[in-house]
This record gives C-alpha cells, sequence and structure tokens, in this order.
C-alpha cells in the first residue's frame, strides 16, 4: 500500500508545536477591518490551538 499524501493545503495553514499540538492562525482578521475595533483586531493576532474536534481530522490530512 503507498504512503498517505500530505494535504498541501492543511500543511500551510497549521503548525506543529513540540509537544504535538496543532497551533493556527485566527479567524477574521483579513478584511473589512476598517468596522472593527483595535481591541478586537489585537486579539485575533497571534495563533490559537485548533479545536479537539477538528484535530483528528486535520492529523488524518496531515498524515499524523
Amino acid at each position: 500500500m503507498p504512503k498517505m499524501k500530505t494535504h498541501s493545503g492543511m500543511k500551510k495553514r497549521v503548525k506543529r508545536t513540540g509537544t504535538g499540538k496543532l497551533m493556527t492562525e485566527r479567524a477574521g482578521k483579513r478584511h473589512l477591518l476598517e468596522r472593527k475595533s483595535s481591541k478586537l483586531t489585537r486579539r485575533l493576532s497571534g495563533t490559537e490551538q485548533l479545536s479537539k474536534a477538528d484535530t483528528p481530522r486535520v492529523k488524518k490530512m496531515l498524515g499524523l
């Protein structure tokens, strides 16, 4: 049986930490920023841990 290929789109969106957690960018900071408060845009910066519900599906896409 051949090896599973890594999903190219997913490997660009998700990074793995040293302990194996999956980190991703927060949604909502790409456009329509004029109407969003500075407080909100600061909160949306940085990364967050992937939700527990999405983790198994993403791990399968990454071949983990």
